[in-house]
């Protein structure tokens, strides 16, 4: 009886060896059962196995920012939501505005008439001072018998125009060349629509900035309600930045991707 005992327990710990040489993911451990009569002893053996995530796996339990909606009612109790909203859409209007208005690849007579021009310390449309024709696809003219006194400021605004214009005077007569749209002019219209964009993103994360400023002088406005206005004031700065951030992209196709 001794020697099957002996020779068992040679088997069993010659099985415990060989798992344990050879488990890449698992734990191996052994209990011993002790009998009765405290004199023999017989082996077991358990398991501790341990999943290891895969990399999709993982992927999928990642989190991704959690977005933040804008409950205008709750803003409203904190801040001058109104005007904020106001403020914002105010700027990326006047980004719509400036891309319509100085950054076309043909210079429209529409463009010419609604050019802002600086003079006597106010701003006039360039309709208000002027009679505007298209005297043929290559040229227009610009009649300034009713106001010969602002050509100086007229002739600064349209070589200033960014529509890379240069104007010729005639009297009181300005005839402007329509220039054929090179690659170069191109590039110089994208890189002013980045500069409006980036003036225009600016404005509106200064507006955002202005009020969490003014939030954060009240009195008496809980903690999480603070951070929550925070929260949600950066996330409608983010709407107008996206919208104007696309307005970016469709007039650059259109500027450095269409045809002459």
């Amino acid at each position: 009886m001794d020697l099957f005992r002996r020779k068992f327990l040679q088997q069993s710990f010659l099985i415990c060896r060989i798992l344990t040489a050879s488990r890449p993911y698992s734990h191996f451990t052994q209990n011993y059962i002790l009998a009765s009569n405290l004199k023999q002893v017989l082996p077991t053996t358990s398991f501790s196995v341990r999943n290891y995530a895969k990399g999709k796996d993982k992927k999928k339990d990642s989190k991704k920012p959690t977005k933040v909606e804008v409950n205008a009612d709750f803003l409203k109790t904190y801040v001058n939501y109104d005007q904020i909203l106001s403020s914002m859409q105010k700027n990326l209007d006047t980004m719509k505005d400036e891309y319509i208005k100085n950054l076309s690849l043909r210079s429209t007579t529409g463009a010419i008439e609604t050019l802002i021009v600086n003079t006597g310390g106010e701003e006039h449309e360039l309709q208000e001072l002027a009679q505007i024709v298209r005297k043929n696809p290559k040229t227009i003219v610009v009649n300034m018998i009713n106001f010969p006194q602002t050509i100086p400021d007229v002739l600064q605004a349209i070589r200033k125009s960014g529509m890379n214009l240069n104007p010729q005077q005639d009297g009181t007569t300005l005839f402007i060349p329509v220039p054929k749209v090179t690659k170069e002019h191109r590039e110089g219209l994208a890189k002013n629509a980045k500069s409006l964009f980036i003036k225009c993103r600016d404005s509106i994360k200064d507006v955002q900035n202005n009020a969490i400023k003014k939030l954060k002088k009240k009195d008496k406005v809980p903690e999480d309600d603070l951070h929550s206005c925070i929260a949600q004031l950066g996330s409608l700065a983010d709407k107008f930045i996206a919208q104007a951030e696309h307005l970016l992209e469709t007039k650059q196709t259109e500027l450095l991707g269409g045809k002459d």
